[in-house]
């Protein structure tokens, strides 16, 4: 049913909630799990909006390097503990805004599901935050399963 699961990671113990449901489901269905973190580099966080253009995008450059270097680290422990459970298991860095990069990488993919942790957020701090969840539920056209992660740092 499920040949492929894309599962967004952000590096945090709320969005790893949504993994023993993933492991689960993968051992169920012998499905391949596509692990996905999504990089956002915004100009100020490589602290170049005062530089030269040519250092600027050197510095942009290398941070943005640095960012794909530590998530591949990050799916890559990950991906150790799924095969270890007997899921073949890949990993995948992107860098685009979040929800597209999700929806990208299903379509991609051939994704059967998208398995992802929302953070629980409510009332204004949802409005404030935004919520990938919900933008990935309303442009997405294939199942999604989506755990409530609450309390979790």
């Amino acid at each position: 049913m499920y040949h492929k699961i894309l599962v967004p990671l952000d590096g945090s113990p709320r969005a790893e909630a949504i993994l023993p449901y993933v492991l689960e489901l993968a051992l169920k269905y012998e499905s391949t799990v596509i692990l996905l973190q999504v990089v956002e580099l915004q100009i100020r966080d490589a602290n170049v909006e005062f530089m030269p253009p040519a250092e600027g995008w050197q510095v942009l450059q290398q941070t943005a390097e640095a960012a794909e270097k530590a998530a591949h680290t990050y799916l890559g422990g990950v991906r150790f503990h799924l095969r270890a459970k007997g899921i073949e298991a890949q990993a995948r860095v992107a860098f685009s805004p979040v929800v597209e990069a999700i929806i990208a990488a299903a379509e991609q993919e051939s994704a059967d599901l998208i398995a992802m942790a929302s953070h629980g957020r409510t009332g204004a701090a949802r409005v404030f935050y935004g919520s990938v969840a919900s933008g990935v539920l309303h442009r997405i056209d294939r199942p999604l399963l989506i755990v409530r992660s609450r309390g979790q740092t």
